[in-house]
């Protein structure tokens, strides 16, 4: 069990903690949630004993091993397998230790039998691979890997040593799709109690029983999955508004007795008792809404389509050939997921598209007034940590006006104090708000994100993905955050073997199918699917949705001018009755027309939708 009681700790004179409280059971799986800068990572490390308390105390059991991921492994000759066998400490020390007397060696072997030791090195390679490691590559030092992969090589050194509490922060920032999926499925099975700080909300609703909410210096600890908190959560501040709201209703009729008859000796004795319950009602606090994050992307002009088109294209580098035989269109009101193991060419793909890597063979068409932005992860890493945001944006557009430069930075939740802020003091998700912002700051027609999310809270996603809904270009998707590809993509791209190929199933399949990679197609369980539409039938389609959404625009926009019309005093002075009846009846006829339009607008989108889940 780790019971955290009334602690407090304070960062250069900003508290972080005021009588934080929880008890986590022991071996239950826990999200640690909580808006970026709160002190989620501060907890895990007062948890640690690394920071000292203000106030208050953490226990854990006494003898308990407390394990995480603190910093990447180092570029050494050692092998990966063995730098994961390695951090298991006990198991290293007993294997290397050189025993001559027999009751020792037996009491090694035993130990060694307790802990399952011989099985260590299948174990830490299926570990090694779930992480998206090859079989081959298991065996290469270290050194042979950058540092995003060496970081993967200490997540699974954590994980096989099995500590008794586990914290993870931000484990699948350095994941692929299918090395997030893995991880989801470990952590739910782990032995032990884990503490996962995440953002990802398919993580923390498929691996966790709870969630830790750290909100306004205190921790609250709820049952249930991600989406299970989230509800109970808006039901309780619903709950606490209306009462809110019946309180002040039932001080303001006490207070009114009181102004009324305090002057009144008949009445004094009652004004006085109800003064006294005036001071004696504790006063019912909502907690307030966190500034909402937003994303604001400016809208490209519609372009003929094929925006792009490839015809026997392929890529590579030098002369090493990636992908080959891409025969793909890319329509401006795609949104298209590609999935695939890392290494299999998915930036490669992304690069090819932006500009970055000319095709080798074929040929790739573009229209002659595409637009293109990209965002990669390593395009956050690449901003000038000297500049601030607002320079960064008067060299991106320097004949635009400042106030509409600290105008497209608010959109992007970039307020007047992150604007004046040099790059290199900003959180992780502001600098990826930033480049997301530079990315989009010419309107592109085709948007690519290469792992958009890393760094970004969990509303801070929930608004790229209403700014990605509204958004009228094209957009291709590389992400392993599930709940952002089941949002936005409508077309999924798989890159295997050398090719990029659409892919029939769906996410849930494509799920299935990597968690059970040796099953059989035929026995791997999938609902039963109706043929796929035509690319042709979903183009059209789209096309019919368009058309009804904008009939229905061009009604309302009627209907306000009609509104506004018959808002006018001088329709309703005498002699003016026929004028009145008249457009009272136009009214009637365009709600009328609103209504059916609306319908078949519904109507359109039903039809889409059934098409898509086909």
């Amino acid at each position: 069990m780790l019971k955290i009681a009334d602690i407090s700790y304070s960062v250069e004179g900003r508290p972080l903690f005021e009588g934080a409280s929880a008890t986590i059971p022991a071996g239950h799986k826990v999200g640690l949630v909580g808006r970026n800068g709160t002190g989620k990572t501060t907890l895990f490390r007062l948890i640690r004993g690394e920071l000292t308390l203000d106030g208050g105390e953490i226990e854990v059991p006494k003898g308990a091993r407390i394990g995480g991921v603190a910093q990447e492994v180092p570029g050494s000759d050692v092998s990966l397998l063995d730098t994961v066998l390695a951090a298991d400490t006990e198991r290293a020390a007993l294997m290397a230790e050189e025993a001559t007397d027999a009751h020792r060696i037996a009491e090694i072997q035993t130990r060694l039998a307790d802990i399952d030791a011989w099985s260590a090195e299948a174990r830490a390679s299926t570990i090694l691979r779930g992480l998206g490691f090859t079989q081959d590559e298991v065996t290469q030092p270290c050194s042979a890997f950058s540092g995003g992969w060496r970081m993967r090589v200490a997540l699974a050194a954590v994980l096989f040593a099995q500590p008794d509490l586990l914290l993870l922060d931000e484990p699948t920032n350095y994941l692929d799709l299918e090395g997030a999926l893995w991880l989801e499925s470990y952590i739910a099975k782990y032995p032990h109690t884990v503490l996962v700080v995440s953002h990802d909300r398919e993580l923390l609703n498929r691996s966790v029983t709870g969630i830790l909410h750290l909100e306004n210096r205190t921790l609250t600890y709820w049952t249930g999955p991600y989406d299970q908190f989230a509800r109970q959560r808006a039901e309780r501040r619903a709950n606490l508004m209306a009462q809110a709201k019946k309180q002040e209703a039932a001080r303001a009729h006490l207070q009114s007795f009181v102004d009324r008859f305090k002057a009144k000796a008949s009445k004094a004795r009652q004004a006085q008792s109800r003064v006294k319950m005036l001071e004696k009602m504790e006063t019912i606090r909502v907690p307030e809404d966190a500034a909402r994050t937003v994303f604001t992307f400016p809208e490209p002009e519609e372009l003929s389509p094929p925006i792009v088109r490839m015809e026997g294209a392929a890529v590579g580098y030098g002369e090493r050939t990636v992908l080959s035989r891409l025969d793909l269109r890319i329509d401006q009101d795609d949104r298209i997921a590609l999935l695939g193991r890392n290494g299999e060419g998915k930036s490669t793909f992304a690069k090819l598209l932006a500009g970055k890597l000319e095709a080798m063979a074929g040929r790739v068409h573009a229209s002659g007034k595409l637009r293109v932005g990209y965002f990669a992860q390593h395009q956050v890493d690449e901003l000038r940590i000297d500049e601030t945001p607002l320079q960064h944006l008067i060299r991106a557009l320097p004949e635009t006006p400042q106030p509409k430069l600290r105008a497209r930075l608010a959109g992007f939740g970039l307020m007047a104090a992150q604007a004046e802020t040099e790059v290199g003091r900003l959180s992780g998700g502001q600098k990826a708000r930033l480049s997301l912002l530079l990315a989009t700051i010419e309107a592109p027609h085709l948007l690519i994100l290469d792992e958009p999310t890393n760094h970004l809270d969990i509303e801070s996603r929930e608004a790229l993905i209403e700014a990605l809904a509204a958004y009228s270009g094209a957009v291709i998707l590389v992400s392993h955050d599930m709940h952002l590809l089941s949002l936005v993509a409508d077309l999924l791209w798989l890159v295997k073997d050398g090719r990029v190929t659409p892919f029939e199933d769906d996410l849930a399949a494509y799920r299935r199918m990597l968690l059970t990679p040796d099953a059989p197609a035929k026995d791997r369980p999938a609902p039963p699917r109706a043929p796929k539409p035509t690319r042709e039938a979903m183009l059209a389609l789209k096309a019919e949705v368009r058309k009804c959404e904008e009939r229905v625009n061009k009604i309302e926009e009627m209907r306000d001018r009609l509104a506004k019309k018959l808002a006018d005093p001088a329709l309703y002075e005498d002699g003016r009755a026929g004028e009145l009846e008249t457009w009272n009846r136009k009214y009637a006829e365009v709600m009328d027309g609103l209504r059916r339009a609306e319908a078949m607008w519904m109507a359109a989108l039903e039809k889409l939708e059934k098409a898509e889940a086909a």
